[in-house]
């Protein structure tokens, strides 16, 4: 709580501009409601789900001051850091500066009073042993007993005072010498030397082995106990666990000379002179072709869903399938299908994987709409789509719907970040040497199994026009900044015009060089069978084609006229011929379902089908010169005869023409749609409204509030009779759920309010504690009916058990 208290007082100290700073830097913990105060704001700041979604956009230099911080515990200022990180000269001493104004800027860390540095609890609980180094002497020795203190002085030649706390604190002042632990290290047997150094990380066997006693050999125990008689190393009074190394000891053996590594400059990377222009050609080429095979990806599932494997997500055999039919190859299949299943174009269905009702929406879009629908779903997708083999190179599904991999994340963005901080007219040599650079941005990012390091993501942006001779293109500008409409501009910019002509040749083929538009498209499909796609795209006319679309109830006269107005020159008389031989022979025969009736106006055409041979299976029987009958189904019979080449159509029972215009299966979206929202409880029903959709926040007006506002406005108890609540929701959770903060029922209730989601640690009735996003909130109190993404179902929430909320 003093943490927390030294942040709001620092908060509450800035001015308006440098408030603005952090809220723009920390946007979660802006979410709404917005904090009423600087109190409300620092016990955001510092709850662990916000760090956490901080710590990984820190860049290295970053991580290592703060992990430095965390070293130096209590001993915490700007002259203790300096010396631990060996900064000495005037530049190193202006980046340090430069870091930590950034960390301050995140709220992180800060300065209280002159030379001391504060570090918020849940940055400080990221390494549980930063630096390679243990908790100081004193917190190990906290269990020890005063006879145990006493032969540890006498080992090391020291008169022992007479209580507990003296024999303590000469134990703790003899080994913050490190001249005397070095002297006296230098005097141990040779196996304990060996020993210590190796813990100290000043030995080959590096820093960070825990010894184990019992389980080592009978040199390495020996020289254990003469470290342990000395303090030098420190074991659980019940001999439980590991011997523990005491920081001092650490650092006195690693010698005066030893430095936390600091490297404020990113690496050099070789780079060459590229224009604007160049990067435009390069990234519009490769996003229209990407464009192209992601439309055919999707149509490809739209005629077919892809079926699951039962360990779930789409196997191998289904993605060459998907491929072959899109002219795509597996990279640009597994990127199209995990950014479409993000972009919500695609959802599970039972044991496929089918088109949404977005989907359908999302195909009458130009293309430039639809790749920026799919640009903006990969900026943000948990995992890296093309990553085909696993670690042990085992073939990997696509939407396996493996957990969400933070590292991913950052990779990209990292990318992002670091093709961004090129100087301006300068690109990578080779791509792969973004690597470096992706690491130092984001160290935190997981550059497995590639190699070299981030290889397949750098792929991936270079696949999408992002990244174009290595340089990050105007595609990539805006998505690194989120900018949706400069997106959009871009998109619309680069790739080409869609084309709603096509070159149709006597060869019964229609060539679009190009993006088909979605009308040209849409056509054609009905109409042909496309046989590739790309840079041009290719359909074949041919009797079984045109027959598909009579079929669907079009009509020739309508065929050809839409052919002819979406041709480039007159209508090949070869492809008129087809339509109108095709219409022709279509209907002449005709079926009725009765399990079933064939009639028509033909009799010799109604013989020659009774007379069959390859019918026969069919069980036709003449009744009368134009009406036959079928022991076999419609819909066999149908498929039967156009397997034998005649067209036959089928008919209603009421005698019409049935139009056989199938609408494509379609998933459901993978969250139901909102309940009505109504708030139970009390012996009374509030009805909620969902907040009118703000304007994005204003950080400068926001800030201005909170100065103005009294610091400790949101910080009493909500149960102290004190705190007003805003709403009937807030007092209902209040007295359910005793265990948050006000802020956290603030931000609870108001979720319920507009029927927004909402992320919540829940410890369950066996203790086991998850973090679960819920949506679809219902509150009867004293439970929280919700749709639980964990489970993917509806379930019942005891409010008494939430610990935390965040904003999803």
């Amino acid at each position: 709580m003093k943490s927390r208290s030294t942040l709001a007082n620092w908060l509450g100290s800035l001015d308006c501009s440098r408030l603005v700073r952090v809220l723009e830097t920390r946007r979660d913990a802006t979410d709404a409601p917005e904090p009423r105060s600087v109190g409300e704001l620092a016990d955001r700041l510092q709850r662990p789900g916000s760090v956490a979604l901080a710590l990984p956009r820190l860049a290295l230099p970053h991580l290592q001051v703060a992990e430095a911080l965390a070293a130096l515990r209590a001993h915490a200022s700007r002259d203790a850091l300096a010396k631990l990180l060996g900064v000495a000269d005037h530049d190193t001493t202006r980046e340090l500066a430069a870091v930590l104004e950034a960390l301050a800027d995140h709220a992180l860390v800060w300065p209280d009073g002159a030379e001391k540095l504060r570090m918020t609890g849940p940055l400080r609980q990221a390494w549980d042993a930063p630096l390679g180094l243990d908790a100081l002497l004193e917190e190990l020795l906290a269990g020890t007993t005063s006879d145990e203190l006493r032969g540890m002085l006498v080992a090391l030649g020291v008169k022992p005072p007479g209580g507990k706390s003296q024999r303590l604190a000469a134990l703790v002042e003899h080994h913050s010498d490190p001249e005397r632990v070095r002297s006296l290290v230098a005097k141990a047997p040779a196996a304990t030397r060996k020993l210590l150094e190796g813990r100290a990380g000043a030995g080959p066997g590096g820093p960070g082995r825990f010894i184990m006693f019992g389980s080592v050999g009978p040199d390495l125990e020996a020289g254990a106990r003469w470290a342990l008689d000395r303090g030098l190393l420190i074991q659980d009074r019940h001999r439980y666990g590991p011997a523990r190394m005491p920081a001092e000891v650490t650092l006195a053996l690693r010698g005066p000379g030893w430095q936390a590594p600091f490297q404020p400059v990113p690496p050099s990377a070789r780079s060459v002179s590229v224009t604007p222009a160049e990067v435009d050609r390069e990234a519009s080429a490769a996003a229209a072709a990407f464009a192209g095979h992601a439309a055919s990806v999707l149509s490809a599932c739209s005629t077919t869903a892809p079926t699951r494997l039962k360990s779930g997500g789409i196997g191998a055999r289904e993605l060459a399938r998907i491929g072959k039919a899109a002219q795509a190859d597996d990279a640009v299949v597994r990127l199209t299908l995990e950014a479409a299943h993000a972009a919500g174009l695609l959802a599970r269905n039972g044991d496929r994987v089918a088109p949404t009702e977005a989907y359908d929406a999302w195909a009458e879009q130009e293309p430039p709409e639809q790749f920026a629908a799919l640009l903006r779903a990969w900026r943000n997708l948990p995992l890296t789509p093309t990553q085909a083999r696993d670690e042990d190179d085992k073939a990997l599904p696509a939407l396996a719907g493996a957990p969400p991999c933070s590292g991913c994340l950052q990779a990209r963005h990292g990318l992002l970040d670091a093709a961004a901080r090129l100087p301006a007219g300068q690109a990578v040599r080779v791509a792969s040497d973004l690597g470096p650079l992706i690491a130092w941005y984001r160290p935190l990012a997981d550059s497995s199994p590639d190699e070299p390091p981030f290889a397949t993501v750098i792929r991936e942006a270079e696949l999408l026009g992002v990244l174009a001779r290595g340089a990050l293109s105007a595609l990539g500008i805006h998505l690194r900044t989120g900018d949706a409409e400069g997106l959009g501009i871009e998109c619309r910019r680069l790739l080409p015009s869609a084309t709603a002509t096509a070159r149709i040749g006597a060869d019964l083929t229609a060539v679009v060089t190009g993006t088909p538009s979605a009308q040209l498209a849409s056509l054609l499909n009905s109409v042909a069978d496309r046989e590739s796609s790309g840079t041009a795209s290719v359909w074949r006319f041919s009797a079984g084609s045109v027959r598909r679309a009579l079929d669907a109830g079009r009509v020739p006269e309508d065929i050809t006229a839409d052919l002819a107005a979406a041709a480039a020159g007159p209508l090949p008389q070869p492809l008129s011929y087809l339509i109108a031989d095709t219409a022709r022979g279509h209907g002449r025969v005709r079926i009725a379902p009765a399990a079933c009736v064939l009639h028509g106006d033909e009799p010799a055409l109604l013989a020659e089908l009774a007379a069959h041979r390859r019918l026969a299976k069919l069980g036709l029987r003449q009744l009368a010169p134009t009406v036959l009958i079928s022991r076999s189904p419609l819909d066999t019979t149908l498929s039967a005869l156009r397997a034998e080449g005649y067209a036959p159509v089928a008919e209603t029972a009421e005698g019409t023409v049935l139009i056989e215009k199938t609408r494509p299966g379609r998933a459901d979206a993978a969250v139901p749609a909102p309940r009505g929202r109504t708030v139970r409880g009390g012996g009374r029903t509030a009805a909620t409204h969902p907040a009118q959709g703000s304007a994005s926040l204003d950080p400068s007006a926001l800030a201005a509030r909170l100065l103005a506002a009294p610091a400790t406005a949101a910080e009493p108890a909500p149960f102290d009779g004190g705190t007003p609540f805003a709403t009937d929701t807030e007092e209902l959770v209040a007295g359910w759920a005793k265990r948050l903060p006000y802020s956290d029922i603030r931000q609870l209730a108001h979720a319920i309010d507009t029927d927004q989601a909402i992320t919540v640690e829940y410890v369950a009735t066996s203790g086991t504690r998850t973090v679960r996003t819920l949506s679809r909130l219902d509150l009867d109190p004293p439970y929280l009916e919700a749709w639980c993404h964990l489970r993917s179902d509806e379930r019942v929430f005891t409010l008494s058990r939430i610990h935390s909320v965040t904003s999803a």
